[in-house]
């Protein structure tokens, strides 16, 4: 009898493993894409983690802001850092700078955080995508996101400080909204 209940059991497990093992549906209000030349990379943004940082970035997507921006920094084994119009790590929008939003999130591979100075309430435009841990990082910057399908695609980006060769965001727009025209 523990034998066929045993079987019977995982029999059941084996049946629904598949269905949770899927990812959570997204909500196309709350999906950032980007698309670079090797593909797209799809942002689950969080709200519930970081509301101003993920309005600022759905408000500077939707005016195409970020269309055609340079990855200015990235580092092998850290991350990769882009949102500067000047492509220098020096400038930002004209919308001013955020307050600090932050979290015990960790950041893991495909956190993706809110750039800034030294000062905690300076984050503007710019962000950057980890490429692995990065603990150091943990309750220090804003996190608004995670990357839940494309992280090839960063994996691939130019590497540098400034790269000789910068890779660029060709679109980056809300699911729901689709890119600017």
């Amino acid at each position: 009898m523990k034998t066929f209940l045993a079987s019977l059991v995982l029999a059941l497990l084996t049946l629904v493993t598949p269905a949770a093992a899927q990812a959570p549906k997204l909500d196309p209000n709350n999906t950032l894409i980007i698309e670079l030349k090797s593909g797209k990379v799809t942002i689950q943004l969080r709200p519930d983690l970081a509301p101003k940082h993920v309005e600022r970035v759905k408000t500077l997507a939707g005016q195409g802001f970020y269309d055609g921006l340079v990855f200015h920094r990235v580092i092998r084994g850290f991350m990769a850092q882009t949102g500067d119009p000047t492509g220098t790590g020096g400038g930002s929008s004209k919308l001013g700078t955020l307050p600090a939003e932050f979290t015990p999130t960790p950041f893991e591979r495909g956190t993706v955080g809110a750039a800034r100075t030294n000062d905690p309430d300076s984050a503007n435009s710019q962000f950057f995508i980890c490429f692995t841990h990065t603990p150091f990082l943990n309750g220090k910057y804003t996190v608004w996101g995670k990357v839940v399908d494309g992280m090839q695609h960063v994996d691939q980006i130019a590497l540098g400080e400034p790269p000789p060769n910068p890779d660029k965001m060709l679109k980056v727009y809300v699911q729901a909204v689709g890119p600017k025209k």
